[in-house]
């Protein structure tokens, strides 16, 4: 297995990681939904689609197509989801990526309005993955990864709205991952649906391995995948 010819959906592309991530997929022969709520900078993810090479006879290979949505509104959520549907896409991989920083001034100075800009983050991932978990389980080789941080391992009191908001996320993966597990065992069928945590200190400092790490997604089983938790260097 590849990405090659999967559908992934990035939920959260407009930022500069979602723009590396997209380019990296769709040079990589993946069918991109780059989700986001500002149009002009969808547009500009678009306009860097890789164009569709017609020897691989599949037409729609390293394509982007956008979509407008506030990745925390359920009801916009689960629109997105059936006009996918409708026009007969199936999603094999999701990607949350909303995220941001807030923090500093110790534990103190962890303010209330911090926490709920960060937790938007970890709405987006509850929101979008309840969307989309049939998808991944019909999905022959369906991949929900989430990017969190080394932080959960070590949470510091400057940092301590941004650790639980991270932390939360893993744990409802990790939900997800049993989700999988269970659907498959109780169908009497081989697990072919993964939930991954991709863990990084710093992303902007390792996006390109970050982008060549979810690539890697599709060339490794489900069974070996589910559940785990991956630092990246």
């Amino acid at each position: 297995m590849t990405v090659a010819g999967r559908t992934v959906l990035l939920a959260g592309a407009t930022s500069p990681s979602g723009l590396v991530i997209a380019r990296a997929l769709s040079s990589a022969g993946a069918r991109v939904i780059a989700v986001g709520r500002d149009q002009g900078k969808l547009d500009a993810l678009a306009a860097a689609a890789r164009p569709a090479d017609p020897a691989s006879g599949d037409r729609d290979a390293g394509s982007i197509r956008i979509e407008r949505c506030s990745l925390t509104n359920e009801a916009e959520v689960a629109a997105l989801a059936d006009r996918l549907a409708a026009d007969g896409v199936r999603v094999d991989g999701l990607v949350p990526l909303v995220g941001g920083w807030r923090g500093g001034g110790g534990l103190a100075g962890q303010t209330e309005e911090d926490y709920r800009a960060l937790e938007q983050a970890f709405t987006a991932v509850r929101v979008t993955s309840r969307a989309f978990d049939a998808d991944l389980r019909a999905s022959d080789a369906g991949r929900f990864a989430i990017l969190s941080s080394t932080a959960v391992a070590r949470p510091l009191a400057g940092g301590a709205n941004y650790a639980a908001v991270k932390a939360a996320s893993e744990a409802w993966t990790r939900a997800v991952a049993q989700g999988f597990a269970k659907a498959a065992r109780d169908a009497g069928e081989p697990l072919r649906a993964a939930a991954v945590v991709l863990r990084v200190r710093s992303l902007d400092d390792v996006i390109d391995a970050v982008a060549a790490r979810i690539l890697a997604l599709w060339d490794e089983d489900a069974t070996e995948l589910n559940d785990r938790i991956v630092d990246v260097a």
